[in-house]
């Protein structure tokens, strides 16, 4: 097969649908299909065009597949007008690259939001006579209106119905979550989406494993000392309420032997340092984004990982990449999020999950974790097999390459992986909507 891969994000940026859509695309290419990845310029998140990239409007790269990169409108601060052009700038002059410089495909795999992208996507879709596959991996408008980004009543309707219109459109659809692909179901009954989740490589797996011989090392690297380490990697960004950490630092300020690592960038990183000069803590530390390629020594050299995000029902139906990556390192987990996150912990036994925006209870269990060695060490290697039994992305990569032929040659719509069962399908009708791996 032929498939054009189309996405705003991709590596060298870092996060969820970058490490995904980069793992499908290498999977893909290894097994003989010819792949293309049409991405703009990097710049994500820190709202500017990486230094390598800058001053150039298409960049051309080939390794197993080619990665065709062009320039986009961007900006640091973003307000809703900005975010819209921004996506629709990329959209635009995807579509236009897209139609003159990729030549015959077989599939067109877009992944969604921005909805712009996913619009441009069916039209050049259209235009190359292929078969037109829609990755959902947020349900927009519903987040943009959840999150206050999006508040024009004829807008709202014309997203949702465009939305809808594309699940109908669309030769497959893909979700990352139970709940996205719930809501797909009970919107559009007359289409059958696949369930793509996230999950971990079986390299990501050894590099762990090779990692931890080097445990001290890092740790001295980044100045961490003996105390122990509860850790948040990732965007750091509204969705997440991290503030929380925060405060639940404040609570354990007396505890010298514990200490709060942050470690990436995003728009509110600066307000959190803020809040952390306020407050006079000492037991929190700041890093910046590291490379994806060094997250399994980074996640080796921790105690704990935290992936929280705010209390609202869009997240619900969230389950973060960075909740896989740290169990699959063997890493115990404190999960404030409700919904299918807290039921994947819950049935893997592999952490803890807290109320959402509870500083006291996350404190709680922290210092429950600090007196239990032992029970750290049972939480990450109950936590590491479960991610390695239900949620491997090569085999992830096979189900989503079975349904692509599927469509192609008119064998079936749908791979039988899009029925694989787990702990979180009881879950299902309980969740009403679903947000986006916000890691992302």
């Amino acid at each position: 097969m032929r498939i054009l891969f189309l996405t705003q994000y991709f590596p060298p940026e870092t996060g969820a649908a970058q490490n995904r859509l980069s793992d499908l695309a290498a999977r893909l290419a290894t097994v003989g299909h010819e792949v293309v990845v049409l991405t703009a310029l990097p710049s994500y998140p820190k709202g500017e065009i990486f230094e390598a990239y800058r001053g150039r409007f298409l960049v051309t790269e080939n390794e197993s597949y080619r990665t065709l990169r062009v320039w986009t409108i961007v900006t640091k601060n973003k307000n809703f007008l900005q975010r819209i052009l921004n996506y629709l700038s990329f959209a635009v002059f995807a579509l236009i690259v897209g139609a003159f410089k990729v030549g015959k495909i077989d599939v067109l795999y877009v992944e969604s939001p921005p909805l712009f992208l996913a619009v441009a996507g069916f039209i050049l879709g259209k235009l190359k006579h292929a078969k037109f596959v829609l990755n959902v991996s947020d349900l927009w408008p519903d987040s943009a209106v959840t999150l206050g980004m999006l508040h024009n009543p004829w807008l709202i309707r014309w997203a949702t119905r465009v939305e809808e219109g594309l699940y109908r459109r669309a030769s497959l659809v893909t979700g990352q979550t139970q709940g996205i692909i719930g809501s797909i179901r009970r919107r559009c009954p007359m289409t059958e989406p696949l369930l793509l989740t996230n999950g971990v490589t079986p390299e990501f797996l050894a590099s762990v494993e090779m990692a931890r011989g080097a445990h001290e090392r890092t740790r001295k690297e980044f100045g961490l000392g003996s105390q122990l380490i509860v850790a948040y990697t990732g965007v750091h960004g509204l969705a997440q309420g991290l503030e929380t950490i925060i405060r639940a630092a404040e609570i354990l300020k007396e505890h010298e032997d514990i200490q709060f690592l942050f470690l990436g960038d995003g728009p509110e990183k600066s307000r959190l340092r803020a809040m952390t000069i306020d407050k006079k803590l000492n037991n929190v530390r700041f890093l910046d984004t590291e490379p994806s390629s060094r997250m399994p020594e980074i996640l080796a050299a921790i105690d704990v990982s935290l992936v929280p995000l705010k209390r609202h029902d869009l997240f619900r139906g969230a389950l973060p990449s960075k909740l896989f990556e740290a169990m699959g390192a063997g890493v115990p987990v404190i999960v404030g999020i409700e919904g299918e996150a807290r039921s994947l912990v819950e049935s893997s036994g592999g952490g803890f999950a807290v109320e959402p925006d509870n500083p006291d209870e996350l404190a709680r269990v922290v210092l429950l974790l600090h007196r239990d060695p032992v029970l750290r060490q049972s939480l990450g290697v109950r936590g590491r097999a479960y991610v390695r039994k239900f949620y491997d992305r090569k085999r992830i990569a096979q189900e989503l390459e079975q349904s692509l032929v599927g469509i192609t040659t008119g064998q079936g719509e749908i791979a039988k992986g899009s029925t694989r069962s787990t702990d979180l399908e009881s879950s299902e009708e309980a969740i009403e909507v679903a947000g986006r791996n916000f890691s992302e």
